[in-house]
This record gives structure tokens, C-alpha cells and sequence, in this order.
């Protein structure tokens, strides 16, 4: 009896074809294999995947230059209900890239987005300080444009994988100011949380009491008395009035991590309400020592409590 085969995943991108958004997804064999759906904008991407029209969607949320991507943070926080299953990282590598046989002493236009303007502004300013910059949607957007292009003048700032997909030619390569740039994305989907791994990131949104003061110490206690580290804390408006604030928080280690778990159940009773965004396996370097000795310590005060528990006629 042969096994019909599974259906391919349908995975939404920041579109088009050649951004850093797809040059990420392509680096994962899995959503690689799916059939890829680009989309104009990352809150696209993002309903799309609420509304079930596509299985996954890959965002960028945080630039280690630019910072948080506050678009795709918001549209998770306050306008879908997804989880986030999986995070990958990319460094930032951009090029000048321009229709075969255009010198780059012919250049008078770059089109790209502002983003990348502010990445290559050194670069910029010693080799084409008089270019007009010219606004696109996307790096992939841009360099479609500039292959579109018949004046000879224009170039756009995108990836290598533009070039490949429009082809275009690099007049300049790595002309980003700084080379250890990284662009953090979260792989979303409608329901599910991986198993820990060992090397895991929990996402969640922490709505404050109105009005209550040591609000946000009251919510950084409950991690640091279980000695949670957190690699992000990021307020943002609530959208509801003016001063009302919510807390954005990765926190290292998974649900399914007693800590953790301890420290989301005191903030859900303590807090307006907390959102969960998911549990989901960290990119980057491992780092668990500090985990293990919180989950050791923790496992001992168990032991500890139980005993004196024990005593209790």
C-alpha cells in the first residue's frame, strides 16, 4: 500500500521574488520545498497566514542596525492571533547592482528602500554622493525597476539573489556600512509550539494595569526571580489612548520549561493579560549554561520545599 504523498506547504514572503525575506526562506529545505506565495507588504503576509490562505509566512522582525521591525511586531501583538514557530537569522550583505554594461560613473539614480539607504550611507556619500535616492517597496522591488530601466543611468541596492533573479550586475559588493549586520525573522504559523530543543526563545505580549505604578518592575521581577534572561523588551502603544503601553518580551527557554511556565502563569494573574506568541527554536549560538543552572536550582528548591512539605502532620 503506497502513502499518498503530503501536499506542499504554501509559504508567504515579502515580495517579490529576490529579497532578503525569500533568500532566508530559501535557506530552509522544508519551506524551500513549499510553494511560495510573495506578497506586497509583511501584514500580507502576515493575514494571509491568519485567514489560512497560506500554511506559513516568513517576516523580518528585527534589524541588529535598524532595530524592530515595528510593522510586523504590531500586526502579531494587536491584529492576528499566530505563533511564531521558528526564528532564522541572516547576515546583511547589499550590493549596487545595475543593467549589464552600465559603469558606475553613469550612475545619477539609486533606487531602494530607506532602510538600506541609511545602511550603505557611508558608501554612498564617498561614491555617489550626488545619486538621487529613489524610494522602492522592497531591495527586490527595486532592483525589478532598475531592470525595467532603459535611461542607463539608475542602479538599485539589493542582494545578490536580486541580481540572480533580474539580471542585473554588481557594480559594488558589501557596500553596507557595517558587515556584521543581521536580520532576525520569524517563521509564523495558525496554531502549534515546537519541543524545546534546549536553545529556545518564548515571545509574549505583556498588557500593564492601567495606571499602577512599578508596573514594568512588577513584570521584569517575575524573570529575574527565576533568572529568565530576556534578549528582548520592547514597549509599544496600545493603540487604545494616549500613554497606554504594552510590553513586547523574548524571553529565553520554552514553555514547557517549569521557569518559564512559573513566570507566565505569576504574570497572567498579576498583569491586564498577557498574549503568547510562541515557544520556538532560537537561532544563533547556544546558550544554556545559564538555563541549566536556573532549571538545577529550581529542581533543588523543589526538592527542598517537598521536604519540608513531608513534615507536615
Amino acid at each position: 500500500m503506497t502513502t499518498a504523498p503530503q501536499p506542499r506547504p504554501r509559504v508567504a514572503y515579502l515580495g517579490p521574488a529576490g529579497t532578503f525575506t525569500e533568500q532566508v526562506m530559501l535557506t530552509q529545505p522544508d519551506l524551500a520545498a513549499g510553494e511560495h506565495v510573495p506578497l506586497a507588504t509583511m501584514a500580507d503576509v502576515l493575514f494571509a497566514v491568519n485567514e489560512g490562505r497560506v500554511d506559513y509566512g516568513v517576516v523580518a522582525i528585527e534589524n541588529a542596525i535598524e532595530g524592530t521591525v515595528n510593522v510586523a511586531v504590531d500586526t502579531l501583538a494587536f491584529d492576528v492571533d499566530l505563533h511564531i514557530v521558528r526564528e532564522l537569522l541572516l547576515g546583511v550583505t547589499m550590493n549596487l547592482l545595475a543593467p549589464p554594461g552600465v559603469p558606475l560613473d553613469a550612475i545619477k539614480r539609486v533606487v531602494t528602500i530607506p532602510v538600506a539607504w541609511a545602511q550603505c550611507h557611508q558608501w554612498l556619500r564617498a561614491h555617489l554622493p550626488h545619486a538621487e535616492l529613489i524610494a522602492a517597496s522592497s531591495t527586490a522591488g527595486a532592483a525589478e525597476q532598475v531592470s525595467h530601466s532603459s535611461g542607463g543611468d539608475v542602479a538599485a541596492i539589493a542582494n545578490s539573489r536580486a541580481a540572480e533573479v533580474f539580471g542585473l550586475d554588481a557594480l559594488a559588493v558589501d557596500i553596507e556600512d557595517h558587515p556584521e549586520n543581521q536580520t532576525r525573522f520569524a517563521v509564523v504559523a495558525r496554531s502549534g509550539v515546537p519541543a524545546a530543543t534546549g536553545h529556545d526563545k518564548t515571545s509574549i505580549v505583556v498588557f500593564q494595569r492601567a495606571d499602577e505604578p512599578g508596573s514594568l518592575l512588577g513584570i521584569l521581577q517575575e524573570f529575574a526571580a527565576r533568572q529568565i534572561n530576556l534578549s528582548l523588551l520592547l514597549s509599544r502603544p496600545t493603540k487604545s489612548k494616549l500613554g497606554d503601553y504594552c510590553f513586547v518580551i523574548d524571553a529565553d527557554g520554552h514553555i514547557s520549561d517549569d521557569l518559564v511556565a512559573d513566570a507566565l502563569r505569576a504574570l497572567k494573574a498579576k498583569q491586564a493579560d498577557v498574549k503568547f506568541l510562541g515557544s520556538y527554536p532560537a537561532a544563533g549560538e547556544a546558550a544554556t549554561a545559564s538555563r541549566a543552572r536556573a532549571n538545577d536550582a529550581g529542581d533543588l528548591a523543589d526538592s527542598w520545599l517537598a521536604g519540608l512539605r513531608s513534615q507536615v502532620e
